[in-house]
């Protein structure tokens, strides 16, 4: 029987591909910088392997973040019985499209514009969740 990755390498994972993403590098090139395949760099971002310290530390220099970065909003080992919340911002900025979706959002300079975008995005949503309301709470604080 297969052991499933430990919550904290999952969310380590999660920042990298975050990071990753933030800077618009592929999993090709980060793997390069590391002399690995591309493979091993998406073990490492489900958290299907664990990344060692000095790996660890590569990644961040190639990626240019902090160390701590990979441990920010992440699991408390001590709530880790609670198990991996699916919804966090982390895994939900891990998606190219999502990414790509807030640069562009973040650089319409007209906040009437921005607001016309949330609704058409929200219009297009299936889902009138919570998460949509703090959106919207974000977007107005912004304006």
């Amino acid at each position: 029987m297969r052991k499933s990755p430990d919550v904290i390498d999952r969310h380590v994972g999660a920042r990298i591909r975050l990071r990753r993403n933030m800077v618009g590098m592929s999993q090709e090139k980060l793997a390069e910088g590391l002399g690995i395949t591309f493979q091993q760099v998406q073990k490492y971002e489900k958290g299907t392997n664990r990344v060692g310290a000095s790996r660890l530390q590569n990644i961040a220099s190639i990626l240019e973040a902090p160390i701590a970065f990979f441990f920010e909003e992440g699991p408390s080992p001590v709530l880790q019985a609670d198990g991996w919340v699916a919804d966090t911002p982390t895994q939900l900025m891990t998606s190219k499209e999502c990414v790509a979706l807030a640069r562009a959002f973040i650089a319409i300079d007209d906040k009437k514009v921005q607001q016309k975008v949330l609704s058409l995005v929200r219009a297009l949503s299936a889902d009138k969740s919570e998460a949509s309301a703090g959106l919207e709470d974000h977007a107005h604080k912004t304006a």
